[in-house]
């Protein structure tokens, strides 16, 4: 039996994405990845001020708005060779960091873990025996048998009210969950408790960036002078507080986070052998002590893995043409060059046959154009961006504490180095890269602090940079390692004027189609040779792709060949 499943949207993810499966029996022959809504940002961009560009480029995304405006900045001062102040980037070091700790908690408790976790389950459990369960893994204060008795009470009022709210009409007594009650009732608190936590942490960026989402960003620094006697600057209470959210985020991560991670995982060993995609990896590095001009001081390694090799880290070159291009052979974008050539983002093209009103499409015809997202590739190569290949590259580069907490993780769990490359090894490597960032805010603030002791308060390159004293034509790439991934934009200047910019985000890497050669991106390539337990709720698809942590709205249509709808699930 040939049949296909396709879920559209995926749900739990911000933005628009289509997945459809052709399938051989009940296992999953080829997929297919679509992303169904256009991004003009680039087009909107040419024509403007560079330094402007950061507040533009950061609504390309509503979630890590952030790291828009950090690749942004990048850009315009690799271009007009613009260097900024020690204390300029620790701060953004922080801020990164921060949107990294809080990121990837958000989106293990409330974005990926319903894949894991029965909510109804959490009903029939002991809370005496979840709170022996909890202490057993962690120390965390909040885990009194009254505590999870609490949380399970407001679980079955929803019930009983007919209202799960945020855990509404979700999968819930699918076979494919192997939790015992009492574990899923620890999940259930821990997702309630990381939304408190969330809008905690998430000032470190008001503290620093003005607001948040979209903080406020400026080409030569950040917009926050340090002044500890002003009560419009960065003083001492404000120095404090940034401390006071470090430590918070921290504890979560140490008690709760990683415990949680590692006792779920304990239950889905068998998911360390499945969802593996291309066994390429690419990172551009992140998190510099010495400036984006020196990539030996990065944090994150910068280069590229290719066929699961740890022993051999390729060098990448951002601005060599050769090396990062884009495909549009199945995609809704045209190139003057024909749709089976590639495009070095400084010469890249964002155009595409469209009159509107109606979309440039009549159905999605994966023979053809499928996806508004087009197929970067590295020396040809297809590339997995994200927490995985920045894991992998710690560890096959020697970083002592990544080597130490994989180490540890696969022997916890008696699995094999193998299920690295797996749906259970990139969730995984997210909660320790999440230990990693963490410890390192720490150790970025002292850095900060300890610059303001000495008497160096600088954040902004004062040397006037007035567009008359800049070059006719210049270029340049901002790049950084958001969250999901790899992330550059590239720039070029013609006139005081932005004259092409285009933006490489890693769920173009990751969700991408397939290119002219028939490869097929990560998401379609990890999602081949599942097994559905049921097609008419593909579990099993979800948790494999929201394994990339995909950043594209919360509704969830599951349709036969036909497009009839078999069933909806929302989350509101």
């Amino acid at each position: 039996m040939n049949d296909r499943v396709v879920v559209d949207p995926i749900t739990r993810i911000e933005g628009h994405l289509r997945i459809e499966a052709q399938m051989d029996g009940d296992r999953i022959a080829e997929a297919y990845s679509s992303g169904t809504m256009v991004r003009g940002i680039e087009i909107i961009l040419r024509g403007r001020d560079p330094r402007d560009a950061w507040a533009f480029a950061q609504r390309i995304c509503g979630v890590c708005t952030l790291v828009h405006g950090i690749a942004s900045v990048r850009a315009v001062e690799d271009a007009l060779n613009y260097e900024i102040p020690k204390n300029a980037q620790l701060i953004r070091n922080l801020m990164i960091g921060a949107q990294y700790v809080h990121d990837h908690v958000m989106h293990f408790y409330h974005l990926h873990a319903l894949d894991w976790v029965d909510v109804v389950s959490a009903l029939s459990a002991d809370p005496k025996a979840t709170s022996d369960l909890a202490q057993s893994i962690s120390n965390y204060s909040k885990s009194s048998p009254g505590y999870f008795a609490d949380t399970q009470k407001k679980v079955k009022d929803f019930v009983e009210a007919g209202q799960l709210g945020i855990f509404a009409k979700a999968y819930w007594g699918h076979p494919a969950y192997k939790l015992p009650p009492e574990a899923n009732l620890m999940a259930v608190a821990h997702y309630l408790e990381a939304l408190a936590w969330q809008r905690d942490v998430a000032r470190l960026h008001t503290i620093f960036g003005g607001k948040n989402p979209h903080p406020n960003f400026l080409v030569g620094g950040v917009p926050c002078p340090i002044d500890l006697d002003s009560d419009s600057a960065i003083n001492s209470a404000r120095l404090s507080a940034v401390q006071g959210i470090i430590t918070q985020m921290r504890d979560f991560v140490d008690q709760v986070y990683v415990p949680d991670t590692l006792a779920i995982a304990s239950f889905y060993k068998d998911w360390g052998a499945q969802g593996e995609g291309v066994g390429n990896f690419l990172s551009y590095g992140d998190f510099p002590e010495n400036g984006v001009n020196d990539p030996s001081s990065f944090l994150f390694p910068r280069g590229a893995i290719l066929g699961r090799d740890l022993s051999t880290i390729h060098e990448i070159d951002l601005d060599a043409m050769d090396e990062v291009q884009e495909y549009v052979a199945h995609s809704y974008y045209d190139y003057a060059g024909g749709k089976t050539s590639g495009l070095h983002p400084y010469e890249g093209e964002t155009e595409f046959n469209y009159d509107g009103p109606e979309p440039p499409y009549t159905q999605l015809d994966v023979e053809n154009s499928y996806s508004w997202l087009k197929s970067p590739r590295w020396k040809g190569n297809v590339m997995e961006v994200g927490p995985l290949a920045r894991v992998l590259m710690l560890y096959a580069s020697g970083h002592e504490q990544t080597q130490e907490l994989v180490n540890y993780t696969l022997q916890t769990l008696n699995v094999p180095v193998d299920a690295l490359f797996s749906t259970l090894g990139r969730t995984a490597a997210r909660t320790l890269e999440t230990k990693v960032v963490a410890d390192n805010l720490q150790t970025w603030n002292d850095n900060l602090i300890g610059n303001i002791k000495s008497g160096d308060t600088r954040t902004f390159n004062e040397v006037l940079f007035e567009p008359s004293s800049w070059p006719k034509k210049a270029q340049g790439v901002g790049f950084m390692e958001a969250p999901r991934g790899g992330l550059a934009h590239w720039i070029v200047i013609e006139d005081e004027k932005i004259a092409n910019y285009q933006a490489v985000v890693p769920s173009t890497w990751n969700a991408g189609p397939r290119d002219a050669e028939g490869q097929p991106g990560p998401y379609e390539a990890a999602l081949a040779g599942h097994q559905l337990y049921d097609p008419r709720q593909p579990v099993e698809i979800l948790r494999t792709i929201h394994s990339f942590d995909p950043c594209i709205a919360c509704a969830v249509h599951v349709t036969d060949p036909n497009g009839e709808e078999l069933v909806k699930v929302k989350i509101r």
